[in-house]
Formats: structure tokens, sequence, C-alpha cells
């Protein structure tokens, strides 16, 4: 995608250098001349709902909050919406969930979706599992599918590797069929010890799409930025989250030490153009001091500052 959106650039100016009288301007004048037509990429910007889910353990299941969810999206100016596999299981979904959609004007943008991929008892039903899950998701026009590979709590051998490839390109291929992409969304266990789990399954899988969670990169070790400039070009999708200098999640992105200007720079150096997700997650016992649509809205409009989306 990158190669494209500055092919197309490059064509727009060369095209327009040789209409203007005649090839009379330098390219470098009608460059500048046109540039302002040029648009600059903006990503879309959606939340995913795990503040909400996170009050329901151990399922996670946030349908009893996902009209508040909508709402208060809806209210802050979010693009979308980013919901968990365990919202797509129920029957009704489709039409439920469907119906929200609509009426908050807030489309359903992606899901996310985690389980022990590499376990070999556990494919047959993942992947039952995955064809119900991302055929509603794809009825929902949702266009992401954020998936956590699951931890062993050690690190995977090769064999564990090999059937962890195998059922994600299962789920690759499902995912095609309903018009998703599936991306690798990370928490710390596959970045962890010098991304050792990463590199295992893209050893495997070179050109797997990959949605990381740039806070968890950064509990795992990892610098984002440079994780950006290493694997930008893979990148289809990314949570943004906030933590205090102490490791403590903050209320609302941008009150914390992350620093999101770095990392804002490193994604236009790799021409980043796919989506974004913001994702408030909130200590244990913690109680905000805003509702939850004021903590958005603000999250929202510190993204829209600090990366121009």
């Amino acid at each position: 995608m990158t190669v494209s959106r500055a092919g197309s650039r490059r064509e727009f100016l060369n095209k327009s250098t040789m209409c203007i009288g005649g090839m009379l301007l330098p390219a470098r004048f009608a460059a500048e001349a046109f540039a302002e037509n040029v648009a600059p990429f903006k990503a879309k910007v959606s939340a995913h709902i795990w503040v909400y889910a996170s009050k329901y353990p151990p399922d996670w299941d946030a349908t009893p909050d996902l009209e508040k969810a909508f709402s208060d999206l809806h209210t802050a100016g979010l693009d979308g919406i980013e919901i968990m596999e365990v919202d797509l299981r129920h029957d009704d979904a489709v039409e439920r969930i469907g119906k929200l959609a609509h009426k908050y004007e807030l489309p359903v943008t992606g899901a996310s979706y985690g389980a022990a991929m590499w376990d070999a008892t556990k494919q047959k039903e993942i992947l039952a599992d995955m064809a119900v899950v991302v055929k509603r998701l794809g009825q929902l026009h949702g266009k992401t599918l954020g998936i956590s590979v699951g931890d062993t709590g050690r690190a995977k051998t090769e064999p564990e590797f090999d059937i962890q490839a195998q059922t994600l390109k299962g789920i690759m291929k499902i995912c095609g069929d309903n018009g998703v992409v599936a991306n690798l969304h990370n928490h710390t266990y596959e970045v962890a010890n010098d991304l050792h789990d990463l590199k295992g399954t893209l050893a495997r899988i070179p050109d797997m799409k990959l949605g990381p969670d740039l806070n968890w990169l950064i509990r795992g070790g990892v610098d984002p930025v440079q994780f950006i400039k290493t694997y930008g070009h893979q990148m289809v999708y990314m949570h943004i989250r906030d933590q205090y200098k102490d490791g403590t999640w903050t209320e609302y992105v941008g009150q914390g030490v992350t620093d999101f200007h770095a990392i804002a720079e490193a994604l236009r150096s790799v021409n980043f153009s796919g989506r974004a997700a913001i994702e408030l997650a909130f200590p244990k016992d913690f109680v905000p001091k805003n509702p939850l649509a004021e903590d958005w809205k603000r999250s929202r409009e510190y993204v829209k500052t600090t990366f121009g989306w």
C-alpha cells in the first residue's frame, strides 16, 4: 500500500507538470503549486471495548454494556468500534450489534480474538469457532481481526510454532473468504525475549500482517519506535494506550509518559496507512474521575492533535 500511494502521488505531480503551459514550468514549481491538492493520509480511529469487557471476568462478555459503549464512543467522536470475539458468539449478534451500529452511526471496524494457537489439540476447535466469529464479523462489515496467539508461560518450541503457523494460515483463509484482514495483535508474551514468539511466527509466515499494541510493546521491553521502523511495512492496525512513569495505566491517552510524538513521526517515516484503535484499561479497583465518554473524548482529541488523525 505504501508504494501504491507514493507512486500515485508521483504520477499526479508528473502529469500536472506536463499539463501546465505545455511543460513550461519545471517539475519543482509544479510540485509546489499542486502539493496542497494532495491530501495527507488520515487514519480512521476506532476504540476497543476492553474497558467495558473488563467488568465481566472470566469470559469478558460486554454484551450488557454494549449499548453504553456505542453511545459513549459516538458521543466522543470515534470513527468506529472494535469488539471482542465473545460478543460475536451470540446467535443474535449480527442483528443486535448491527442495530446498535446503525442507531449510533458507529461502524464495527473489527474484532480481537485470542486462543492457544500453538496447541494441536485445540486447532480444530479454534478453526470451527473462527468460521462462525469471522463470518459474523464480515456480516457486520468489520475489516480487521487482531489475533493473540496464546501464552504457554514459557518459550514455545519449534513444533509448537509449526502448529501455531498452521492454525494461523487456516484463520487467514477464513478471514480472506469474509473480507477480513487477519493481523497479529501482541500482548507482552509475544514480544518478550527479543520478540521470540513473534519471530517464530514470522519465520513461518513472513507476510503476516501486524496489529501491534504499542503499550504492550513497551511493557514487553520493546521500543515502539524501533518496532515501527522494522515492521511498519506489515502494520495494518495498532492499539494506542498510555501509562505513567511507574507503569500504571492512565485514565485517558495523553496523561502519561508515552512518547507519542516520536511514535507518530515513526509512523510517518514508514508511510503507515492502516487503522488505529484507542484502548482504555484501568488498574484493578480504579474509579475514574470522569465519565467514560469524557475519557474517550479527551483521548480522541489527543490522538488528533498528536498524530493528525
